[in-house]
């Protein structure tokens, strides 16, 4: 390796024992194995400089950074600034790239730092075929600006939520029980963790949880130095540092009487301490706030509006160029379950819907992509779309809070691919993917301090996916989950590629729909365990405050949202949406539950009727477990050993979990109905 400038900003180590997941050295050997000219300057050209250095000290090629070097022959050129050919650097952006082959060179080019570093990530995703052939000149750019991760992570240990609120991959990356990570070790942990989201086009994240505790409040100011700690370790990276703020952090900090946004003590507070955060942390991206939401303060305490709220932060971080998130999360956890006109599903819109164009530019509103909480099935939230003056983020959810809390394998791709490509207006009208061109895709995330990154190493595709669907939300999720599979399996260094690749789609690719089959059936949602929110209990929250019901009774089961003779939720749709979700002749399957309170023997489009359709979903269900594990045993010589034994043993606990949903929801339904399965198998 020979270089004009020093390698300024090494390669993070990966600690000891920690998977490498979709970075394995091995992935780098295309562009080690090459001679490389770099053209540029700045921290992010930098990075890319030392991943490339890095990897031709591995695999023996050669780097240059001279650009008085252009005309020796070189396999692959990284250069910044150069607009083009076609002059796009403005059409590129700060964070595109264009990318050619010719006359046996492989060219990448960008206007801004962060375009070329996520253009060498393409090379790796690419590897040989980068080097291969001659490809036309073609552009890359995200469609999405802001590609974030909230990370509900405790600075102090919860009594009830731990470390990590809903995490299931250890403890924080950031955090240990009241105190930041500081060591060098745990420094380099997060590096390395930057390094991956980049690598899938993450670019921003939040370092705490959205219910701000009274621990978590002071990281806004006396503990502003261990988030910045944060924020240098990520910003070689890209990764620009958000932070979960206290409404009421005027009062709880500042010592102030009151949090009301319209009071100019209460502004002037807020402005003053968002300056010494940009003081600590020059390049800091903004706040999220969760508000007037399961017990947070928020500006209903003061008779005023949530726009007031989020208007009075964004103005505080105007000076900056930043952006409040404010989640539109809003509804009463207090309900009373015997009142069946209130309806959580409402909540959002009828709060929201009409404060659109109050707020202000930099204010984002942050909406969850369905309108309960992230359950296996939802329809597209209402809100999104209805807000046509106001900047939008979609929120998704990584950590398998509902969908098996990374003990099941769950591939969460496809479930997000149908959300963002889903159209409110129809077939004509933007996508989910373009109505959060405003304001990004946020997901929780699901990494952690496990050596696997999320506890599942199957569910590393999950953290994968988000960033390759914010870079592209109308993206193939097959094709995404192929880069994954290649990237953090490399079938070609094992002794057999295709049945390691059809073994890996074989336990993945349908994954969600298997988990699907055997818990809550046809959209109705929840039925598990309250609090921890793991395992079956049908009536576990039937008849609690939380709002979330399924009215089974001897004659029927599901939620009348009908505006006919329900709650009027379908009514909150666009045409076509909201004549298709009126009546349980027109309603998709997969969501009559949620939509419709219908009699058991109410015959779906598959022709089959809802009480046989629980039946047979859930014993097909967990035969398809069942077999997965089978598939999953088959590959253990062509898996790291510790990567393939951790698998093995979730599958175990999976398979266990899904005969138990099996059992309980079957039993259930056939109490309440009366009906025997038409296909005589055994029902407790």
């Amino acid at each position: 390796m020979t270089a004009s400038a020093s390698v300024t900003v090494p390669v993070p180590a990966l600690p000891s024992g920690v998977d490498p997941a979709w970075l394995p050295p091995e992935v780098f050997r295309p562009l080690g194995s090459r001679r490389t000219l770099i053209l540029g300057t700045g921290p992010l050209v930098d990075t890319a400089y030392s991943e490339v250095a890095n990897a031709c000290a591995r695999f023996g090629g050669e780097v240059v950074r001279d650009a008085r070097a252009q005309g020796a022959p070189y396999d692959l050129v990284l250069e910044l600034g150069r607009q083009g050919e076609d002059g796009d650097g403005d059409r590129l952006g700060d964070e595109g790239f264009a990318l050619r082959r010719a006359e046996g060179v492989t060219r990448v080019t960008a206007a801004g730092q962060a375009g070329l570093l996520y253009g060498l990530f393409h090379l790796v995703r690419l590897g040989e075929a980068a080097f291969s052939g001659e490809r036309a000149r073609e552009t890359h750019r995200p469609t999405l600006a802001l590609r974030m991760l909230d990370h509900w992570d405790n600075v102090a240990v919860h009594p009830v939520m731990g470390q990590v609120e809903r995490g299931y991959s250890g403890g924080s990356l950031f955090w240990r029980d009241g105190l930041a990570r500081g060591s060098r070790d745990e420094l380099e942990q997060v590096r390395c963790y930057g390094r991956l989201l980049a690598a899938s086009g993450i670019n921003a994240l939040t370092v705490n949880n959205v219910n701000v505790h009274e621990t978590e409040a002071h990281l806004l100011t006396d503990r502003i130095g261990e988030v910045a700690a944060i924020a240098d370790a990520l910003r070689p990276y890209g990764i620009r540092t958000h932070l979960s703020v206290s409404f009421a952090a005027p009062v709880v900090l500042g010592g102030l009487p009151t949090a009301d946004p319209l009071d100019a003590a209460v502004a002037d507070w807020w402005a003053e301490t968002t300056g010494r955060v940009y003081a600590a942390i020059p390049d800091f991206g903004g706040y999220v706030v969760k508000a007037d939401s399961e017990g947070q303060p928020g500006p209903f305490t003061y008779g005023r509006s949530h726009a007031d709220g989020a208007n009075m932060l964004a103005a505080a971080l105007a000076p900056y160029g930043a952006t409040v998130h404010w989640r539109a999360f809003v509804y009463n956890h207090r309900q009373d379950w015997r009142d069946r006109s209130v309806d959580r599903a409402r909540a959002a819109y009828d709060h929201f819907a009409p404060l659109d164009g109050q707020f202000a530019p930099n204010a984002v509103l942050q909406v969850k992509h369905g309108p309960m909480d992230f359950q296996t099935r939802e329809p597209v939230s209402p809100v999104i779309g209805a807000l046509p003056n106001t900047r939008l983020a979609v929120e998704i959810q990584a950590t398998q809070e509902y969908t098996g809390q990374q003990k099941h394998v769950c591939w969460l791709g496809p479930m997000w691919s149908d959300a963002l490509r889903f159209r409110r207006g129809g077939e004509e009208g933007p996508s989910v993917g373009d109505l959060a061109r405003g304001g990004g895709l946020v997901a929780v995330s699901s990494a952690g301090d496990d050596p696997f990154w999320t506890g599942h190493p199957l569910a590393q595709a999950n953290l994968y996916a988000v960033g390759r669907l914010a870079w592209q939300p109308d993206a193939d999720p097959r094709a995404i989950l192929h880069e994954w599979i290649e990237l953090s399996f490399t079938p070609e260094e094992t002794a057999d590629p295709a049945r390691l690749r059809s073994g890996l789609r074989a336990v993945l690719d349908g994954s969600w729909r298997t988990y699907e089959k055997y818990t809550a059936p046809l959209g109705i949602g929840f039925m598990v365990q309250p609090g921890h929110h793991y395992g079956p209990s049908v009536d576990g929250y039937e008849y609690s405050p939380w709002g979330t019901y399924h009215f089974a009774d001897r004659d029927g089961v599901g939620v009348d949202r009908s505006r006919a003779t329900g709650t009027g939720y379908a009514g909150q749709y666009a045409k076509p949406w909201a004549e298709t979700y009126e009546s349980p002749e027109t309603c998709p399957d997969e969501l009559l539950l949620f939509f419709h309170h219908v009699p058991y023997g109410h015959v779906l489009h598959s022709g089959e009727t809802v009480i046989q359709h629980i039946y047979d979903t859930h014993f097909e269900g967990v035969a398809e477990v069942e077999e997965a594990r089978q598939v999953w045993s088959g590959l253990a010589d062509l898996v790291d050993s510790a990567r393939h034994a951790r698998v093995a043993e979730r599958y175990e606990e999976q398979l266990r979990s899904a005969r138990e949903w099996r059992d309980h929801i079957n039993t259930y339904f056939f109490r309440k109905s009366g009906v025997p399965d038409a296909r005589g198998r055994r029902i407790y």
